[in-house]
């Protein structure tokens, strides 16, 4: 199952995707990972702060990735944020509501109170942002549009998380994607007329 720091950093990331980061322990880490307590400190010296960033950054590059997986591939515009947003709600039925995005749970405790990550959740949005960005220009958008769309596609997600995790429904999801699709379709469709 990979190095003991890799060990770590996949533990915490799963962890702090379905608990936050004040909902997660250092001993429960340890637990998980199955590693001794003190490889905590070799490996992040800085303790569960600089644990928490790298689980961030690398969890994020991870996540970035699925605009790569699920849309780029796609067909068209339309079809990718489909199935993207379909993926999403597959991922949270299977894992019973407990796997939403590890960026948003965190960003969510942290914006306001811990600078070091909120700057480590802000990064990875903004790579997110860049990433959608080249992924909606070869659908056909401007560069504009595209970052508008993918600011609108991530808070949708983000959003529609939150929802269902709360409510224990895909039904946000849903909506998200519908208005996320709609949003897309109105862009193409002023494209196309222009």
């Amino acid at each position: 199952m990979g190095n003991t720091k890799e060990r770590i950093l996949a533990a915490s990331a799963e962890l702090f995707r379905r608990n936050g980061y004040t909902g997660t322990g250092l001993k429960q880490i340890v637990a998980e990972a199955s590693a001794p307590f003190g490889s905590i400190y070799h490996f992040f010296p800085g303790g569960k702060e600089q644990l928490a960033e790298e689980v961030i950054r690398s969890s994020g590059m991870a996540y970035g990735k699925l605009f790569d997986l699920l849309i780029a591939p796609a067909p068209d515009l339309i079809t990718g944020l489909e199935q993207a947003f379909a993926a999403a709600a597959v991922t949270l039925r299977e894992t019973d509501y407990a796997d939403a995005c590890p960026i948003a749970t965190v960003a969510l405790e942290v914006a306001s109170t811990n600078e070091t990550l909120r700057r480590a959740t802000a990064e990875v949005f903004e790579s997110w942002i860049a990433t959608g960005t080249g992924v909606f220009t070869r659908f056909g958008l401007s560069e504009d549009e595209a970052r508008r769309l993918t600011i609108a596609v991530i808070s949708a997600l983000e959003g529609a998380f939150v929802l269902s995790r709360s409510l224990r429904d895909v039904e946000p999801l849903a909506i998200a994607g519908e208005a996320a699709v709609a949003t897309a379709r109105e862009m193409l469709t002023g494209r196309a007329r222009g």
